[in-house]
């Protein structure tokens, strides 16, 4: 049998939304976790007349074998579906985790936004929505989850997706391209097979939604772009650094440039999963092996590229941003910390340009005092120290970035043009 294509998922979601279990429930519908560990647990849990809650209990027996530090790799859990071969990446909830979710996010290729149809949207579900889609997540399920608990009500879920349609509204993206599925991540519904619990429901299952999704096309023909998330000295290698392939092909015997740092170094081999490659391509998360470049010579948020087409070094950039969640205003010299691909820089707003209208885009005023939530503005932005950012149209992964002050996302925005250092 061929290699199914391989798409990276990200499972977003406030986290009393029921995340981890829908995350449980794919991977045991899928058939990705031991059968013997499924059946031992299904087996306590009717000796001990609990058989109704053994999905609960399969839950609580993983989450047991795990600290003890058995068989489930948390942060990468894979599965197939009858297209395709996916990743799921961890990206917790809580707001602790927003920053590995921004990074976590802009790895995935699609999201399922899981959203109670107890509660409905909550301000993190808010924020989840704005991330996935400003870090460039194009394709998104909704997973309307908790359907036991609301009794299968469909006015509960009617009002769940009306409420997360104003969301996707906001941040521009139709609401009628998205699947909101009901789901009862504990009871399984809708997850593999239709329910019956759900006859109003007329729509896919969540497996019959991710079948749908599209590999998104790998940028093969543009110069390597390779933002680095971590660096390691492993004995008997050398230094290999760490990150996901965004544009171009990464060759074995081939001189690239880490930049901000400037340091060149020649790929000798490029690995993943503990398996060789013979190059890397957009999509593939790697480690490789670089002659001549020591541990710290590099460091996460370095760009590797060509040679003669190296990584833009930003001394300015200009930007269009949208404010989504500013406790007062921007005002020029408001200095938060950018996270773009792997790096996080503070960088100062030197000048605000002018402000557009969200819905026509037109123009709107010029040089204003300051900007506000849910305005849309072009500001020209200064770096507190070097940055690799690239145009949004040439390099998409490496143009997109979150704004950070206070503990929450403030900002988000697209690079439109760079002043090179």
């Amino acid at each position: 049998m061929a290699e199914k294509e391989h798409m990276n998922l990200v499972i977003i979601g406030h986290v009393d939304h029921g995340k981890s279990t829908l995350t449980g429930r794919i991977l045991l519908e899928a058939g990705a976790i031991d059968p013997h560990l499924v059946e031992k647990y299904k087996k306590e849990a009717e000796e001990k007349g609990k058989g109704t809650f053994y999905f609960a209990w399969i839950m609580d027996g993983l989450k047991e074998e795990r600290e003890r530090g058995v068989t489930i790799d948390v942060a990468h859990k894979k599965f197939y579906t009858d297209k395709y071969y996916f990743t799921v990446i961890d990206a917790p909830g809580h707001r602790d985790f927003v920053k590995n979710m921004i990074t976590g996010t802009s790895q995935a290729d699609a999201a399922i936004i899981t959203c109670s149809a107890v509660e409905g949207p909550q301000a993190q579900t808010k924020e989840h929505v704005f991330l996935a889609t400003t870090l460039g997540i194009r394709q998104i399920i909704v997973a309307v989850n908790k359907m036991d608990a609301v009794k299968y009500d469909k006015a509960a879920y009617d009002k769940t997706v009306e409420a997360m349609s104003k969301l996707f509204k906001i941040v521009g993206v139709k609401p009628e391209t998205i699947p909101f599925i009901p789901v009862s991540a504990y009871c399984g519904d809708n997850v593999k097979t239709l329910s019956a619990n759900t006859p109003w429901y007329k729509g896919k299952t969540l497996f019959q939604a991710l079948d749908d999704l599209k590999v998104p096309e790998k940028h093969t023909e543009k110069p390597l772009r390779l933002p680095v998330q971590d660096v390691y000295t492993i004995t008997g290698v050398g230094t290999v650094p760490v990150g996901r392939v965004e544009t171009g092909i990464l060759k074995p015997n081939t001189t690239v440039i880490f930049e901000p740092s400037n340091v060149k170094g020649e790929v000798k081999s490029i690995e993943e999963h503990h398996e060789s490659l013979p190059q890397a391509v957009p999509g593939d998360n790697v480690g490789f092996n670089v002659r001549g470049v020591a541990k710290n010579d590099i460091k996460r948020g370095d760009v590797a590229g060509p040679v003669d087409n190296p990584p833009s070094v930003a001394k300015s950039f200009i930007a269009q941003v949208v404010v989504l969640n500013h406790p007062s205003v921007i005002t020029v010299g408001y200095t938060p910390v950018f996270h773009c691909h792997t790096a996080q820089v503070a960088c100062k707003f030197e000048e605000l340009m002018y402000t557009v209208d969200p819905h026509s885009g037109a123009h709107k005023a010029d040089h204003p005092d300051y900007i506000k939530n849910g305005d849309i503005a072009f500001v020209k932005i200064v770096p507190t120290k070097p940055l690799v950012v690239e145009p949004v149209k040439e390099f998409p992964p490496l143009g997109r970035f979150a704004i950070r002050d206070m503990g929450q996302t403030v900002a988000a925005g697209v690079c439109i043009s760079v002043e090179k250092a």
